[in-house]
């Protein structure tokens, strides 16, 4: 049964004024959250699952980006930050169906060529899909392979000194490494990594917080799932050590970043100069 009921076009709005609440630009996350706000969703709505991790409200999301994107209203950068543009700026209200026929005017109108590529390389939604396959391999590997997965990425991301402790009754820590900011400040840090298929409890951040208190600077939780919205807010609870997270996805992203076991294809865009063939 469907517990979020917003289409991606009810986002539209949404969107733009969330994007102007946090001052005109903002991350995935930062943005998904200020939308939960203000449509008040449940736990239960924001967690809804459409497939794998990703949950209806970022899927949809997603859609709703793109439309906006192609209606001049919104930007993304290579980093995945989405700002409005000079046009969104002035904007904070649209039409749903206004957005829709445009977009489907633009699809009639392109060549079949342009329509083959735009389906290739300007879609924010097809990013999902690799994600969603990569996951699904992660959650396949044993779980020591994981440890070892982890301990390598953690690596590659400059972390030194990293080992996987594997000790049962350890209190959740599954590895240490160390971390040197600019070069100078040495952060110790604590990290579970866990296998998972179901979304990660804010019980599960508090046990985990309760085993690295005296014992590191920092804690680090990677999850092949997800984590509750109440994970997240336990995990950056005031007055507690802070706990960073790190999901299936976002593990996925780093994979493909630093190329390991993701081979990335450069796709060819072929543009038709029309003017030159008028010329002839």
């Amino acid at each position: 049964m469907s517990i979020f009921k917003y289409k991606y076009d009810d986002l539209y709005n949404p969107l733009l004024k969330a994007l102007h609440q946090l001052g005109g630009s903002g991350t995935n996350s930062e943005i998904e959250e200020k939308i939960a706000e203000i449509l008040k969703l449940s736990d239960e709505e924001v967690e809804d699952i459409h497939r794998g991790n990703r949950s209806k409200l970022t899927y949809r999301t997603a859609w709703a980006k793109n439309y906006l994107k192609r209606f001049g209203l919104i930007e993304n950068s290579a980093r995945a930050v989405w700002a409005l543009t000079s046009k969104g700026r002035s904007i904070e209200i649209v039409k749903k169906a206004t957005v829709n026929r445009f977009v489907k005017n633009l699809d009639d109108s392109k060549t079949v060529i342009e329509k083959i590529v735009s389906e290739k390389i300007d879609n924010s939604v097809e990013e999902l899909g690799w994600e969603e396959e990569l996951v699904s391999v992660l959650k396949s590997v044993e779980p020591d392979a994981f440890e070892r997965l982890s301990q390598r990425l953690l690596r590659e991301l400059g972390f030194s000194n990293v080992e996987v402790t594997g000790k049962s009754g350890d209190g959740g820590i599954d590895g240490v490494g160390v971390i040197k900011m600019g070069g100078v400040l040495s952060f110790h840090v604590v990290f579970q990594c866990k296998r998972y298929s179901k979304p990660v409890s804010s019980s599960a951040i508090r046990d985990f917080r309760g085993a690295m208190i005296g014992r590191a600077d920092k804690g680090l939780f990677i999850t092949t799932s997800s984590f509750t919205r109440g994970a997240k807010a336990e995990a950056h609870r005031d007055g507690a050590p802070p706990i960073d997270l790190v999901d299936g996805n976002e593990f996925a992203q780093k994979l493909k970043e630093l190329t390991l076991g993701v081979a990335i294809e450069i796709v060819e865009k072929v543009q038709i100069n029309k003017s030159w063939f008028a010329d002839i």
